[in-house]
Formats: structure tokens, C-alpha cells, sequence
């Protein structure tokens, strides 16, 4: 549905795009009918679209919510934008063998496509839970942390989705949920990140994210049906699981922001929270 990393070549602007599942309702325009000639998409896990844009290789992408923080001097936000929600997420789950409460010294696996759900995972383990677990990392495309000795792991995006995801672990956390008791507040996953393009350029491709966005919620059950095979669940499950998602950064998800961006740095995750400054202005 989109290409490689970007070079910039004819001067379109680079933007990235999440292959989960979660991102597709924002660009479902630009993905279902194609991007106009002056934008370039590129594809990967959020740390890969990360790396990308934290080397100039895109311009713009939604990236993990964290990594706003970590170059809040050279990257912009754009309004409005968001993959986010209000309670339970369903796609960021925590699997463990025991309590969480009772990890300290024990070994939690890590997700490698994963930033700001790390961070998450940490500040609950941290601050919900008073637990100092051992972290280790894998690739949940092809490992099994469990069977490498992990007593409980993170899983992400459309994995986590998945029907028979560890039936074995007994308990599990919605992170979403989690986050929302803990604060009372909604979770922003990712904001939509500009580390290039002019402000004309970033103002057009606000405006054509807006349309697809509006895109997206018009024919979401059409969508769904659409590129259910593409993602790998049914067409019901698809439109549900969109439908459960936020995709509007408004005041709370702006409220919830600062709030994680201060309890990462309560942890040390970050120095500081970030002033957060919008892009096409």
C-alpha cells in the first residue's frame, strides 16, 4: 500500500506510515485511493518510522507519543491528530505469570517495535504497581519471551490482536485501561510528528489528513470489509476495534498527554517534559 524509505526525490514530502492496523483510519484516504503526487508514504513498526524521522529520511510521521519528548526541539506537532484512547486500547497488552506487583527482580520482556508503550509499561510497573523489574528485549515477530524465560511481556498492534496470544499466561492487562484508572485521563500511543517540510507543505498535509481522517469514519464499515484480509481479522472485529480507537487530539487527550510526559519523567525516562509546539503555524 505505500514504499520504502523516503529519499525526497521531486520534492514530495516523506510521510510515514504505521503497517498496524491503528494508524489506517487516518490516512484510509491516502491509502484506499492513493496519495496525491506531492506526498510520498513510507511504511514500517513505529521504530522504524522513529529512526526515520529522527534521521531526516521522512518528514513527517506518527510516531510514538515519546518521541515528541526526546526531540521536542526540532520536531513539531500537527493539531488535531492523534491514535489514542479513552479506556481500554485492546492492541497493548501486558501478559504476566505472576501479579504485578510481585516483578521486582523478576524479567519483563520488551517489544522492540515498541517506544511509548515501554515507557507506559514502565511508569505502571513503577508508579501503579511499585514493582523494579529486570527488562529484556525481543522481536514479538518472531520470538517467544515466555519460552525464553521472561515471567511476563508486552505485546503491541496487531499481535496483540490476535485470537490464542499466549492462552497459557493466565493474567493480562490492558494497558489503555490501566492508564485511564491510574489518571483518569485518555493515552495519546502517537501524534502525528514534523521534523521537515515547510509550514505550507505541513499546513496542506494537515489539511489532507483531516480529509482522510473524515474519510476513514464515513466508510469505516466499508473499510473494514475492505482490508480486513489485508490485516488478517474479520471485517466485524476490524470496524469494532476502530471504532474503540481515538483518533482526535483534543483537550483531554492533550491533558492525558502532559501527564504521561510527566510521569516519564518522574521515572527518568525523559529530562523534563516537553513544551509541546504545533506544526503549520
Amino acid at each position: 500500500m505505500g514504499g520504502t524509505e523516503g529519499d525526497g526525490a521531486e520534492g514530495r514530502l516523506r510521510l510515514g506510515h504505521i503497517t498496524y492496523s491503528n494508524c489506517f483510519p487516518v490516512h484510509a484516504r491516502l491509502m484506499d485511493r492513493g496519495a496525491p503526487a506531492w506526498l510520498q508514504v513510507v511504511e514500517g513498526v513505529p521504530s522504524y518510522l522513529n529512526g526515520l524521522l529522527d534521521r531526516g529520511r521522512i518528514d513527517v510521521a506518527p510516531c510514538s507519543s515519546i518521541e515528541f519528548a526526546r526531540h521536542a526541539a526540532s520536531y513539531r506537532v500537527l493539531p488535531d491528530l492523534v491514535i489514542g484512547s479513552r479506556g481500554p486500547v485492546r492492541s497493548i497488552l501486558f501478559l504476566t505469570r505472576v501479579p504485578p506487583a510481585e516483578l521486582s527482580g523478576r524479567t519483563v520482556a520488551m517489544p522492540t517495535a515498541s517506544a511509548t508503550s515501554v515507557v507506559l509499561l514502565k511508569v505502571l510497573l513503577k508508579l501503579r504497581w511499585g514493582a523494579a523489574p529486570r527488562f529484556t528485549w525481543f522481536d514479538q515477530a518472531r520470538d517467544d519471551p515466555f519460552a525464553a524465560g521472561a515471567d511476563a511481556a508486552l505485546f503491541i498492534g496487531d499481535v496483540a490482536l490476535r485470537p490464542g496470544l499466549h492462552p497459557e499466561v493466565p493474567t493480562r492487562y490492558d494497558l489503555g485501561a490501566e492508564w485511564m484508572e491510574h489518571t483518569g485521563l485518555p493515552f495519546a500511543f502517537a501524534v502525528w510528528q514534523a521534523g521537515g517540510g515547510t509550514d505550507e507543505q505541513l499546513r496542506r498535509l494537515h489539511a489532507e489528513l483531516l480529509e482522510s481522517r473524515a474519510y476513514g469514519l464515513e466508510h469505516r464499515a466499508a473499510l473494514a470489509t475492505r482490508y480486513a484480509g489485508h490485516f488478517g481479522f474479520t471485517p466485524e472485529f476490524l470496524d469494532r476495534y476502530w471504532s474503540d480507537l481515538s483518533y482526535e487530539l483534543d483537550g483531554p487527550m492533550l491533558q492525558g498527554l502532559a501527564k504521561f510526559y510527566e510521569l516519564a519523567a518522574e521515572i527518568g525516562e525523559i529530562e523534563a517534559p516537553p513544551e509541546i509546539r504545533f506544526a503549520g503555524g
